[in-house]
C-alpha cells in the first residue's frame, strides 16, 4: 500500500505543480509504477481547468479572455512540462538532419525556429478550442467535461506508445518510465467513458498519441524520448478537445 501511495505521490509531483512534499530519492522501478497514476494527474489538471471555467463563467468574462485564463491555468498546473517537451521535440524531428543528429538536437536546451513555431501553433489551437467551449453553438450548451476528459485521456493513452516503442536514449528519464502499469491507468480513467462523448475523446486521443509516436520514432531512429512523451500529451489534449468540438459539442 505504501508503495502505491508513493507511486501516486511521485506521479503528482512529477506531472503537476501541486505543493506536495518532495518524494526524496527515486528508487529503481518507481517511475514505471508512477506511470500507472498518470490519469490521476490528469484529474488534477482537469479539476483546475474546470474551476477556472466555472469562475470565468460566473463572472461573465469575455469568451476570449476566459479561454486565455484557462490556458494560463493549464500551463501553470503542468509546470509547462509537456509543452517544453513538445517544443524540444519539434526542433529535433522537423530538422533535415540524420536521426543521430536529431537526437543531439533533442538534448539541446536552446529553442529553434521549429520549436518556436510549433509552440505558437499549439497555443493558438488550444486557445481557439477553449474559446469554443465558452461560446458553444446554438442549442448545444456549454460543458466542463471536455476540460476533464482531454487531460485524463491524454495521460492514459500515453502509456500505449510508452510501452510499444523503445526508448530513444536508454539512460533518459523517459526510459525509466517505460513498462508502466497501463491496466491501472485504464482503470482510473475508465469512469469517464460513461460520460457522453467519453469514448469519442478516448479513441481520438489514442489515435493521436500513436500517430505522433510513430512519426517521431521514424525521425529519431526508431525510439522515442521523454520530450516526445510531452509532445504526445500536448497533441492528444488538442485532438481530444477537437473531437469533442466536432462530434459532441
Amino acid at each position: 500500500m505504501l508503495s502505491l501511495l508513493r507511486a501516486a505521490h511521485l506521479a503528482l509531483t512529477f506531472l503537476t505543480t501541486l505543493p506536495l512534499p518532495h518524494t526524496g530519492e527515486v528508487r529503481e522501478g518507481e517511475f514505471a509504477r508512477a506511470s500507472g497514476f498518470y490519469p490521476l494527474a490528469g484529474y488534477v489538471v482537469g479539476g483546475v481547468l474546470g474551476g477556472v471555467w466555472w469562475l470565468c463563467s460566473s463572472l461573465n468574462l469575455p469568451h476570449g479572455v476566459s479561454a486565455a485564463l484557462t490556458l494560463c491555468a493549464w500551463l501553470w498546473i503542468t509546470g509547462m512540462l509537456h509543452f517544453d517537451g513538445l517544443v524540444d521535440s519539434a526542433d529535433a524531428v522537423f530538422a533535415m538532419k540524420s536521426p543521430a543528429r536529431r537526437l543531439e538536437i533533442l538534448s539541446d536546451v536552446h529553442i529553434g525556429a521549429f520549436g518556436l513555431a510549433t509552440g505558437v501553433i499549439v497555443l493558438l489551437l488550444k486557445w481557439s478550442l477553449l474559446e469554443s467551449l465558452f461560446s458553444p453553438l446554438p442549442g448545444t450548451g456549454s460543458s466542463v467535461w471536455p476540460l476533464i476528459l482531454a487531460p485524463v485521456m491524454a495521460r492514459t493513452v500515453l502509456l500505449a506508445p510508452m510501452n510499444l516503442f523503445r526508448a530513444a536514449r536508454p539512460e533518459s528519464l523517459g526510459a525509466r518510465s517505460r513498462e508502466g502499469w497501463w491496466p491501472l491507468a485504464v482503470a482510473l480513467s475508465s469512469p469517464l467513458l460513461l460520460v457522453g462523448g467519453g469514448w469519442v475523446v478516448a479513441l481520438s486521443t489514442l489515435i493521436g498519441a500513436l500517430g505522433v509516436a510513430k512519426f517521431c520514432a521514424g525521425r529519431l531512429g526508431g525510439g522515442i524520448s521523454g520530450d516526445v512523451y510531452g509532445a504526445i500529451v500536448e497533441t492528444a489534449e488538442i485532438v481530444g478537445l477537437l473531437a469533442w468540438t466536432v462530434w459532441v459539442g
